[in-house]
């Protein structure tokens, strides 16, 4: 399906594309009208294109020309994955200059976040406002324990032959478990072209990137003068919920959403009310 400028108006539609940065192509899907302040989403450890949530990057493509971003060395994208947030960080401006784009809105999800503070505060002239969402600051607590608390999950993902995003992302109560389903379902959505699975090494090499973000020296989140959108679940166990309180007390203005009986995909479970408030706040 597409749209009156001709572009694709549903996620699990967008053709795979690819940009060059250093001699390496890196993934991307787009949709949603063109002109404007193009939105670059950026995801979870893990993620390849097909683990974007198909309702949340249609309600923000309505009005908005959305990027889906993949990392190296991940799925489709060449290369070899990061061992350390800044590379993916310089991958991501390196990548969105490539494209063309001179100022960008940015969301990033879990490690996505903290790709995004890392480009901000890299490049404070390239973002115009920023949403961060399942994520928390370089240091922040229990950030270095994710692989301690994700691996019996995983491994419980496999003896009971569920994604272990079931586990990882959602609370266990009964409305956690429906939402888990719920979204598990919205990612085999898409039956033409998907993405290819991430490699082990990658996987282990971006984990060693996360813990590294976790035992970082704190940086001047002060210095983050744009404005900021921090939303979470009240039980993320993969970056505790607190961090997300911590970074919207840090940076200057920054609004805080915590849904309730939502774990780290709490955006996921409530879609329909995250949605809105993205737009309004990019619209702002």
């Amino acid at each position: 399906m597409t749209n009156s400028s001709g572009s694709t108006s549903r996620y699990i539609d967008a053709a795979n594309q690819f940009i060059s940065v250093g001699g390496t192509q890196l993934a991307y899907r787009e949709l949603g009208p063109r002109g404007g302040v193009p939105l670059v989403l950026l995801n979870h450890w893990g993620a390849t294109l097909d683990n974007f949530d198909p309702p949340v990057v249609d309600g923000l493509a309505g009005t908005h020309h959305v990027i889906a971003l993949s990392y190296r060395g991940i799925g489709l994208s060449g290369g070899t994955a990061p061992v350390t947030i800044d590379g993916m960080a310089r991958d991501a401006i390196a990548a969105i200059r490539a494209l063309g784009f001179g100022q960008i809105d940015l969301m990033g999800f879990s490690l996505g976040g903290f790709v995004a503070q890392d480009v901000t505060l890299k490049e404070p002239g390239l973002v115009r406002k920023l949403i961060l969402t399942g994520t928390g600051p370089a240091g922040g607590e229990g950030i270095a324990r994710v692989g301690a608390v994700s691996w019996p999950l995983i491994l419980k993902g496999l003896v009971t032959r569920r994604d272990p995003k079931t586990y990882l992302f959602f609370t266990r109560t009964t409305n956690g478990r429906r939402a888990a389903k719920d979204f598990l379902t919205r990612l085999k959505e898409r039956k033409a072209d998907r993405d290819k699975g991430p490699s082990p090494r990658a996987f282990l090499r971006q984990l060693s990137a996360i813990q590294a973000w976790g035992r970082q020296t704190p940086q001047d989140l002060g210095r983050i003068r744009i404005p900021v959108l921090v939303a979470n679940g009240d039980d993320d166990i993969m970056v505790p919920t607190q961090n997300s309180r911590h970074l919207a007390r840090r940076i200057p203005g920054a609004q805080l959403v915590i849904y309730p009986d939502a774990g780290h995909g709490g955006i996921f479970q409530y879609h329909a009310d995250f949605v809105p408030k993205a737009l309004a706040f990019l619209a702002a």
